[in-house]
């Protein structure tokens, strides 16, 4: 079966991207903007919230070895669906949780997960999760490729980004690619 894409915004693209670098079928992550309203937006600009875009991942995966659907209760488990515009200590409009949908199929599996997450009450308040199509994928710069695994050691990632992957690699153990594990 042919290559997917999916779009999700979950908070810093930095947490995202390492997450999904190791679950199984993911083919590729790649950081970048979309939601907003400015064409080709900067990191400088997004951080200024002027832009509209949420900070967000586009994955490139195989639908035979990792459905989208599984690529969501990966995403409502890394990051808190319920908090509006804000992860933690990021806070603004760009750290918003959000999926972009490629397709019609896309949106009704997103909408299904999502009550699905509802209904289990797992973050004991009502998700605030956007849920629209996607218009525009603007890549990141280059800086942000693959941005854990080449900087381990900075107080974000030690902070904040390697207690979502290893949240992931513990609750997901079954799901990761062999040089994850």
């Amino acid at each position: 079966m042919a290559q997917e894409l999916a779009t999700l915004g979950g908070g810093c693209f930095w947490c995202l991207e390492a997450v999904y670098l190791g679950l199984n079928g993911v083919e590729a992550v790649k950081s970048g903007y979309a939601g907003g309203h400015v064409p080709n937006p900067s990191y400088e600009e997004v951080c200024a919230k002027h832009t509209g875009h949420a900070e967000v991942v586009q994955i490139a995966y195989d639908p035979a070895i990792v459905t989208f659907d599984d690529l969501l209760r990966v995403f409502f488990t890394i990051h808190d669906p319920t908090t509006q515009d804000r992860q933690g200590h990021d806070v603004g409009p760009q750290y918003r949780s959000i999926i972009l949908t490629h397709s019609q199929a896309q949106a009704e599996a997103a909408k299904t997960v999502m009550a699905e997450i509802e209904a289990a009450g797992i973050w004991g308040a009502p998700l605030v999760t956007q849920l629209q199509p996607l218009e525009t994928f603007w890549p990141a710069e280059p800086e942000h490729d693959d941005y854990f695994n080449r900087n381990p050691w900075s107080g974000y990632c030690r902070a904040v980004v390697a207690p979502k992957v290893l949240k992931f690699r513990k609750l997901f153990a079954d799901r990761l690619k062999a040089s994850a594990a």
